[in-house]
């Protein structure tokens, strides 16, 4: 199982050969209990995956919010009962998962309420800027903040960028060459950094245009083109590139489908939170 094998990693990277402080230390029949404190604000996510992490090590996790709630400064997010030895084995990666995947649901909760505010129906999406490791989680995480995961993987749609058409050719022939040889199951994107290319690859089929780097003058006179030549009633608009939570309500207002946002996985501020242990009376 995929999250299993990673949250097994995770765990061996951090331990190692042992916990030589814990080890030396404290009595390995000795049970304790803990509670983890969200210090900050924030969107709740990594809850079910941090108590699949405890079972792993012999403890049990309890959920003490849901994944998704936005909770206060100072709120109980988990309780662990356990193992004392086997909790402070877990307590650093029980932590960095946490902060890190609410991180990112915070991120991304952040920007759907301000596309909601801007009056648009705009979905918000991430991107495959995801750190090395860590793909499964941040996707998930960007989920629960109520954005889109995009695509997974490669396998997932068609996606044709710059440096493909640098090596297959024309818009119009590398979606045609994707026709042909993808399943029709899979969508096909095209890539484009100015409206004369958005409207060729609408001409040529793609279920999907992507607007790269272009202001919001620029992505708004790319759909009024398409609109004006009746190309959006089968086609997605995204949008990509240079996006900020400072900018996001002038794209919202082009009318746009989707804006991708690479930063709400790639460079999201981890949450602070804490562990704090208690052992228990025999």
């Amino acid at each position: 199982m995929l999250i299993e094998e990673a949250l097994k990693k995770f765990l061996d990277e951090d331990i190692g050969h042992g916990d030589i402080t814990t080890d030396a230390l404290v009595d390995p029949a000795a049970k304790a209990t803990g509670t983890v404190v969200c210090k900050e604000r924030a969107v709740i996510a990594g809850l079910s995956e941090s108590i699949f992490l405890l079972k792993l090590l012999g403890c049990e996790g309890k959920a003490k919010v849901r994944d998704g709630q936005e909770v206060p400064p100072s709120t109980n997010i988990l309780e662990a009962n356990g193992s004392g030895s086997a909790l402070l084995k877990a307590e650093r990666v029980l932590l960095n998962l946490l902060s890190h995947m609410s991180g990112v649901a915070t991120a991304t909760a952040e920007l759907v309420n301000i596309a909601k505010q801007n009056g648009g129906r705009t979905r918000i999406a991430c991107t495959r800027k995801t750190l090395p490791g860590l793909r499964y989680f941040e996707k998930r995480a960007v989920e629960v903040g109520g954005g889109d995961t995009h695509r997974l993987r490669l396998d997932d749609a068609v996606l044709i960028k710059d440096n493909h058409l640098a090596l297959a050719g024309s818009i119009t022939e590398s979606v045609r060459k994707a026709k042909a040889k993808v399943s029709f199951t899979k969508k096909i994107e095209v890539e484009a950094t100015n409206p004369d290319q958005a409207v060729e690859a609408a001409l040529a089929g793609a279920d999907i245009v992507l607007l790269d780097n272009m202001t919001p003058s620029e992505v708004k006179k790319s759909v009024n083109l398409l609109d004006a030549r009746k190309l959006r009633d089968h086609l997605l608009v995204e949008v990509s590139g240079g996006i900020t939570r400072e900018n996001l309500g002038g794209y919202v207002k082009t009318g746009v489908d989707v804006i991708s946002v690479g930063t709400i996985t790639q460079s999201a501020k981890a949450i602070d939170m804490s562990l704090e242990l208690h052992r228990l009376k025999k």
